[in-house]
């Protein structure tokens, strides 16, 4: 039987929507911080390159991706055509407006929403950072790690590099053990309970493990984000991305 990666993955059936995390916003904002890039000023070139190959290993996952990816994705290949149109000797003369002012405005007022949810979440919560306990135990004062919240699209860059340091194979390998990602899913979270503190996220990948593992495995993981089963973070940021059991 001869398989390959996404059609490895479709024939679990299995499924995650991707809409259940973060949006195409949220996806521009963390592709300008990783480039450093100045939102007043966005090469509309190099995000658009960077935002469609994110959907394409978005589409090798078989997530389900929501129809504002698409049009956000449509939006910046029609901003991207007409920064590369040249400009008539009417518009010469009069200053057209910059095609990207649409999409840097509602950036900047995203973001201004984001930074304000920020605030607010680290804010005290009844019945979840407000209750009474008993004093704690030395294994509790051995010391917290200190927690960066990563996003999805942070974990989604980690996983790429795990899957860019898998060899191409020169042939179809006949999987006899078909792993499913509910089965991962069980497998990961006896590994995360066997682990005292969190774990590296490149150490939930076997070694040697082929790129239907590597695909499964993250899937798994990004059923357990869903679930709020498992949290992913950093030390610090830009870090290797950790988790740990909620």
């Amino acid at each position: 039987m001869v398989e390959n990666d996404s059609s490895s993955v479709k024939e679990s059936s299995y499924t995650i929507r991707l809409d259940m995390f973060e949006g195409p916003l949220d996806l521009l904002l963390h592709l300008i911080h990783k480039n450093e890039l100045d939102i007043i000023n966005i090469p509309i070139a190099l995000i658009t390159e960077q935002y469609l190959e994110y959907l394409k290993l978005m589409k090798v996952l078989n997530l389900d991706i929501a129809g504002e990816y698409l049009l956000m994705a449509s939006t910046l290949l029609y901003i991207k055509s007409k920064t590369l149109l040249p400009t008539s000797s009417e518009e010469e003369g009069e200053e057209g407006e910059d095609p990207r002012a649409e999409l840097i405005r509602r950036l900047l007022e995203y973001q201004k929403y984001k930074e304000a949810a920020a605030v607010l979440e680290k804010r005290p919560m009844l019945d979840r950072d407000v209750f009474i306990r008993p004093a704690p135990t030395e294994t509790e004062d051995a010391g917290e790690e200190e927690r960066v919240e990563a996003s999805l699209f942070e974990l989604v860059e980690a996983f790429r590099k795990i899957l860019e340091r898998v060899k191409t194979e020169a042939f179809h390998e006949v999987m006899l053990d078909r792993l499913s990602v509910e089965e991962r899913v069980q497998e990961l979270i006896a590994l995360l309970q066997r682990e005292k503190r969190s774990m590296a996220f490149h150490l939930l990948f076997p070694e040697q493990a082929s790129r239907r593992m590597i695909i499964i495995t993250f899937l798994a993981i990004l059923e357990l984000v869903k679930m709020r089963l498992v949290r992913i973070f950093q030390l610090a940021p830009f870090e290797t991305i950790r988790l740990s059991l909620a």
